[in-house]
Parts: structure tokens; C-alpha cells; sequence
């Protein structure tokens, strides 16, 4: 059994090395991107404080489709450039936003959401899809928090094998 230990009264910037420590571990000798995200999206909610949602979508064709998450039922696909993962996979770019409520364009999937986060999954110079992050408090997202979620979605990335198996 895998068990998450991380020092509380570190600085966010440790807090977020020994996350990404204990990622590398949990990943480790297994490559599958459905295992993978599934395993990354819990222990991103059983390590991150005050989130009400953690998960993929992944880039078909145009849109983003629902994959692995924590969470509340989930809008199911996002066309490109809709809302803030449509935002973030278009420009391939991370999104920190303060309140939801005032991105233009912002699909409600979860009422109680007030501020989100997502970084786009990038394998080579592809769009595998993108990691999203909700929050019921408005401006929960830090500089250092975007950092660090970059940081594990990183290893996430180089932990995981992006083609089917058969």
C-alpha cells in the first residue's frame, strides 16, 4: 500500500518537491496513461487542500473529452477554445484563474466552483489533452501552486506511455 507523508509546516515550494517525490514513487514501474491519470488525479485530491475536483480531459479531434477524475459528474466533452480547459488547450497554455465566474465563456459544470487551474498535457510537441483543478474559494491558485501542478504534471508526463498497448 502507498502512503502520501508530507511536512505541513514546510514552504509551498518544498511541500510541492516532496509531492513531487512521493508522485515519482507512486508511478513508478507502471506506464499506462489510464492507471496514470487516474492515480495522478487522487493524489492530487488527497494532497492538495480545498479542491472540489481533479482531473483529465484529453484531446479528440477538437474537443476535449472526459477522462480519468475526482469529482462531482463532469461535463463530458469541451470543444476547443470553449471555457477555461477549452482556453488552455488552444493556446497550449496555462490557465490560473482567480474567479470562474468572470472568464468570459466559463462552462458550469460544478456551481460550487470559483477558480480553476489548468495546464495543458504536452507529450513531445502534442496535445495529449489537460489537467484541471477546481476550487470552491475564489483565488485559491497561487503562482507557486501553478508552479507546482506544472511540476507534477511534468512527471506525470514522463512516467506514462501516450500510445494504446495491445
Amino acid at each position: 500500500m502507498f502512503s502520501i507523508e508530507t511536512d505541513s509546516n514546510s514552504s509551498p515550494e518544498h511541500y510541492f518537491q516532496e509531492l513531487n517525490l512521493q508522485l515519482s514513487s507512486l508511478l513508478s514501474g507502471e506506464r499506462d496513461l489510464i492507471c496514470n491519470a487516474a492515480q495522478f488525479s487522487a493524489f492530487i485530491m488527497q494532497t492538495i487542500e480545498g479542491l472540489n475536483w481533479a482531473g483529465f480531459y484529453f484531446a479528440r479531434g477538437e474537443e476535449l473529452v472526459l477522462g480519468p477524475y475526482v469529482g462531482k459528474v463532469a461535463c463530458t466533452r469541451i470543444p476547443f477554445g470553449r471555457g477555461v480547459c477549452g482556453a488552455a488547450a488552444v493556446t497550449e497554455a496555462i490557465q490560473r484563474i482567480d474567479d470562474v465566474h468572470a472568464f468570459e465563456g466559463h462552462i458550469a459544470c460544478d456551481a460550487a466552483s470559483a477558480s480553476e487551474l489548468v495546464v495543458p498535457v504536452i507529450n513531445g510537441d502534442e496535445l495529449i489533452g489537460v489537467f484541471d483543478i477546481d476550487s470552491p474559494s475564489v483565488g485559491r491558485f497561487s503562482a507557486v501552486d501553478q508552479a507546482g501542478i506544472e511540476s507534477l504534471v511534468a512527471t506525470f508526463v514522463a512516467a506514462t506511455d501516450f500510445k494504446w498497448a495491445i
